[in-house]
C-alpha cells in the first residue's frame, strides 16, 4: 500500500529544503485525505517475477542522467568473470521475499541484485498494507494475505534457503489480524503483540522449512512522526535475528544520515556508486540524491503514487541502497 502520511507506521518526511518536523506536522494534519488514499491504494501483490534489471528501469523524472562511456566487450567480460568468481557462492541460494508496501516497491530491484550477485533463485510475494500477522497460518479471513501465500505455505512449496521479511510495522490498525491494536492508542500492547507475532512467524517458517530455512529480518529506516516506534520494532527484529536460523540486514542504515541512525532525511550525499551512475544521483551538482518524493514521506520509489500497488518503475536510490544491504546479508551467509 502506498501511504502519503503517517499515523505512527510510516517511514518518510518532507523535502530537504524544509525542516522534517514542519513537514511532518503538515503531513499529520492531512489525515482525512491520506486515509482515503491509504484505502484506495491497496492492490494485488506483484507477480514476483523479479526479472527487471536495475539498468533497464527508466530514469526518475529530473534525474538528468548522463550517458556513460561503454567499455570494450572484452574488458567487461573479464571484469564480470572476475566478479562472478569472487562473489558468487558455490551453492546458488533460493530466496523468498515477503513484506508490505516497501517490499512491494523493492521486489524487482532486490531480485535483480540477488540474481546478478549470487545467481540466486528468487520469488517475491509482498502484499501492501500488511504486517507480520498477515503471513501467519490460521489468520484466515482476518488477513490481507490469502492462504496460498502464507509464509509457511510458500516455504513448504519452495523450500527456500532464506526468507527475507521487510515490514515497516503496521501501526494504524489497517489489517484485521491486528485486532484493532494500534501504536497510538495502546503502544505497550502493540509492541507485545508485534513481538509475539515475530516469534510465531519465525517458528512457522522454521517448521515449514524443516530447519533448513533461515529468516532474514530487515531493519527499517527513520520515521519522522514516531521515531521511537521504529527503533523498538527494529529491536524486536534484532532479537529474532539472534534466535536459531536468524539473520539481520540493516537496510534502514543505508537510508539514514551518518549523524543519526533514526534521524529522517529526504536527501543524502550521493554514494560512490551513485556518483558513477548519475541516474541514481538526482542532484549531481549538489552531490546529493533524493530518497523520497516530496509528497511521500513513507516510500522510497521516486515515481508518483498509483491506486494499485506495484514494483517501483523508476530508478530510485533509496530502493537500490536497501536492496544492496539485503543482498550483502544473504551473500555473507551463503
Amino acid at each position: 500500500m502506498r501511504k502519503l502520511w503517517s499515523t505512527g507506521a510510516g517511514t518518510g518526511v518532507g523535502t530537504g529544503s524544509r525542516k522534517a518536523g514542519t513537514r511532518a506536522a503538515a503531513a499529520w494534519g492531512a489525515g482525512a485525505l491520506a486515509g482515503a488514499l491509504l484505502l484506495g491504494a491497496c492492490g494485488d501483490p506483484g507477480s514476483g517475477s523479479g526479472d527487471t534489471n536495475p539498468a533497464d528501469v527508466p530514469e526518475a523524472p529530473g534525474s538528468h542522467a548522463r550517458p556513460e562511456p561503454s567499455p570494450s566487450a572484452s574488458s567487461t567480460t573479464r571484469r564480470r568473470a572476475a566478479r562472478d568468481t569472487r562473489e558468487k557462492p558455490a551453492h546458488a541460494p533460493d530466496v523468498l521475499y515477503l513484506g508490505d508496501s516497501l517490499a512491494m516497491e523493492n521486489q524487482d530491484v532486490l531480485g535483480a541484485q540477488l540474481r546478478e550477485g549470487l545467481g540466486a533463485r528468487y520469488r517475491s510475494a509482498p502484499y501492501s498494507g500488511t504486517t507480520l500477522c498477515d503471513y501467519l497460518d490460521g489468520t484466515g479471513e482476518d488477513s490481507l494475505v490469502p492462504d496460498k501465500d502464507k509464509a509457511a505455505a510458500l516455504v513448504r512449496a519452495r523450500r527456500p534457503d532464506y526468507v527475507v521479511l521487510q515490514f515497516w510495522g503496521n501501526a494504524w490498525g489497517y489489517t484485521p489480524c491486528m485486532d484493532g491494536i494500534t501504536y497510538d492508542k495502546e503502544p505497550a500492547k502493540y509492541f507485545d503483540r508485534y513481538a509475539a507475532d515475530a516469534r510465531r512467524l519465525a517458528a512457522q517458517i522454521r517448521a515449514a522449512g524443516g530447519g533448513g530455512t533461515r529468516v532474514v529480518w530487515v531493519l527499517q529506516g527513520p520515521d519522522p512522526i514516531t521515531p521511537d516506534r521504529v527503533r523498538r520494532v527494529n529491536e524486536i527484529y534484532a532479537a529474532q535475528a539472534k534466535s536459531p536460523g536468524g539473520l539481520l540486514a540493516d537496510a534502514g542504515r543505508a537510508v539514514a544520515p551518518a549523524s543519526g541512525r533514526y534521524k529522517w532525511t529526504e536527501k543524502l550525499p550521493c554514494t560512490a556508486y551513485e556518483t558513477r551512475n548519475p541516474a541514481y544521483c538526482t542532484e549531481p551538482g549538489q552531490g546529493r540524491t533524493a530518497l523520497h518524493r516530496g509528497d511521500d514521506y513513507l516510500h522510497f520509489c521516486l515515481a508518483p503514487t498509483t491506486p494499485k500497488s506495484r514494483p517501483c518503475p523508476v530508478r530510485s536510490p533509496g530502493i537500490r541502497r536497501m536492496a544492496a544491504e539485503i543482498t550483502s546479508a544473504v551473500t555473507k551467509a551463503s
